[in-house]
């Protein structure tokens, strides 16, 4: 008898250690961009390590991945606490991070969809400068931006101040426009320089504009050395990016939470930026800096 006992408990302690590997594989989807890509290898390295399967799915549009998670297509996803905020949930009312963080986790609740812990980072719009000019003219803020903009304005007229911005950006309901009513900028027509997302960057470090929207986990931020200048008013929304599951996969990985809770405590706007830069400028493949990452935290 108890011979039995012994052998009956070796094998649930048998089953519970080897669950992960039995389990069913875990489905993660991730967008289309150099980020996501690094989140996507770096999340498949580490849970592979630690014993889950997991089905990568890579260039999956947000809205795509958000219909096919609410209907249990896929488990995990990193998602962006703004994203969810104004794409999924049609919310336009300024918050704090933490309130948005809080506001998208009660309402994917009710979905069975559960955020784990955001990263301490922030993919969101912000302007930039080349980092010496910013601090030759002691500009820090988008306020103090605005307020060289004014007085060249006033002493000097023939000096226009161009800033570069994406063509979305120009025509937003909440681009542009807000933004000038928000930090009371005047800007004439001349001075709004209309290019590609990613040739603002460029733009910026070669001085073809004065300062230029950028992304600010953007991998150029710090590959061209700008300065990122602070939101001072609150005007652009929150982006923390955020490992999100659903609930059902939850109860059937135990441990998943606490792995990918892991990763999200790694993060911050200098790593990312530094990650994305090895891989946009260094030209070297997501898999192999996530790999470099991983190992450099010992966690592989």
């Amino acid at each position: 008898m108890n011979l039995k006992k012994c052998l009956k408990g070796w094998l649930v302690g048998a089953l519970l250690l080897a669950g992960p590997l039995h389990a069913a594989p875990i489905v993660l989807a991730t967008k289309g961009f150099t980020e996501q890509h690094i989140l996507s290898a770096m999340t498949v390295q580490y849970l592979q390590k630690k014993g889950f399967q997991v089905e990568p799915r890579t260039n999956i549009a947000a809205v795509i991945s958000r219909n096919a998670m609410v209907n249990g297509q896929i488990d995990v996803t990193w998602e962006y606490t703004g994203t969810s905020l104004i794409i999924f949930n049609r919310i336009n009312k300024r918050m704090s991070p933490q309130e948005s963080y809080a506001t998208v986790k009660r309402l994917d609740e009710k979905l069975g969809l559960v955020w784990l812990n955001p990263a301490d980072m922030n993919n969101t719009y912000a302007f930039a400068m080349q980092r010496k000019r910013a601090e030759a003219e002691h500009i820090t803020t988008i306020s103090q931006m605005v307020a060289k903009i004014e007085h060249l304005r006033q002493t000097d007229p023939d000096h226009n101040w161009r800033l570069g911005l994406d063509l979305e950006f120009v025509g937003r309901s909440d681009g542009m426009k807000p933004l000038q009513q928000t930090y009371r900028m005047t800007l004439d027509r001349p001075q709004i320089r209309q290019m590609e997302p990613g040739l603002v960057y460029n733009a910026v470090r070669d001085g073809f504009v004065d300062a230029g929207l950028v992304y600010t986990t953007d991998g150029r931020v710090k590959g061209f050395d700008l300065q990122v200048l602070e939101d001072d008013k609150g005007f652009f929304p929150g982006y923390a990016v955020t490992p999100v599951v659903r609930k059902a996969v939850l109860e059937t990985h135990p441990g998943l939470d606490e792995a990918l809770n892991t990763l999200s405590g790694l993060l911050n706007n200098d790593i990312i930026r530094t990650l994305n830069a090895r891989v946009d400028i260094d030209h070297q493949s997501p898999q192999q800096v996530a790999r470099d990452f991983l190992r450099q935290k010992k966690l592989l």
